[in-house]
Formats: structure tokens, sequence, C-alpha cells
């Protein structure tokens, strides 16, 4: 019989928390980013939000998993903590966002000035990102990341 701390009922939080939090957190900041700052209209905000969210579901546990490695870098100074949190998320979702406008077909200027805008609002929302993620994770009563590694096994 499987242990509630470990085994398939941990992997199954783990991915419901890490899913959670992305889908929630960015979906609001991609709201906020989307409306006011890109100046898109409700309707392409909601298509745009409803695409990010299904693409979320599938990268929110490996992001996960790849941040709780990053953050085992980190030291207790709160300044290592950010640089650690910013480091994970920029070098993860980065990749994969310019990927995402580049099939959609941005070239030349117009996919580096999103790249790099996407590098700069990753490294800015790392450290708060990160603190949503372990909050999630508490409610689940999970691990914070980067203090006991959740891996794939978990």
């Amino acid at each position: 019989m499987a242990n509630e701390t470990s085994g398939e009922p941990l992997r199954r939080r783990a991915f419901i928390a890490d899913t959670l939090a992305l889908i929630l957190f960015f979906t609001a900041t991609g709201i906020i980013n989307e409306r006011f700052i890109a100046g898109m209209a409700w309707k392409e905000v909601f298509n745009a939000r409803l695409l990010g969210a299904a693409l979320m579901v599938p990268v929110a546990r490996p992001y996960g998993i790849w941040r709780d490695w990053l953050m085992q870098r980190a030291s207790a100074a709160r300044l290592s903590r950010l640089f650690w949190d910013s480091a994970a998320l920029m070098t993860f979702q980065v990749p994969i966002y310019a990927a995402i406008i580049a099939i959609s077909g941005a070239k030349g200027g117009g996919l580096l000035s999103g790249i790099l805008g996407a590098a700069i609002m990753m490294l800015v929302l790392g450290s708060p990102y990160g603190m949503f993620l372990n909050w999630i994770r508490g409610l689940f009563g999970l691990p914070k990341g980067g203090q006991k590694p959740m891996s794939l096994d978990v």
C-alpha cells in the first residue's frame, strides 16, 4: 500500500500543484501584459490565455522539477535565492516562448524583441512566481522547491 508521502499520490499532487500555480500566475500576469501593455482586445486576450493555459499543462511540472534542481544551488541569502529563481524561470520559459513566437511567424527584429522582452519579464517575475509556487505547494502539503528536492520520482 502506497504511503501518502511517497509514490503516485505525491506525484499527482506535485503535478496538480505545479500546474495550478503556473496557470493561475501566468494567466493573471498575461492578462495584464496583453491587455494593458500590448493593447490587445479582450477577445484576443481571452484567446491568448486559453491557448497559454493549454500549453502550460505539459510544461508546468517539468518546470517545477527544473526550478527545484536549480534552487538547490541557492544559498540562504535572499539575493542568491532571487538570482536562482529568476535564472530558473528565464532559462526554462524563454526558449519555449521563443519557439512559440518563431513558429507563429515572428522574424528578425520582432523575434529578437519578443525574446528580449520575455527574458526581462521572466527575470522580474522569477522570484514572485517562485514564492507563489511554494505557497501553492504548501497548500498541497508539498515541500518548497530547493529545500527538499521533488524529483521525477515525486
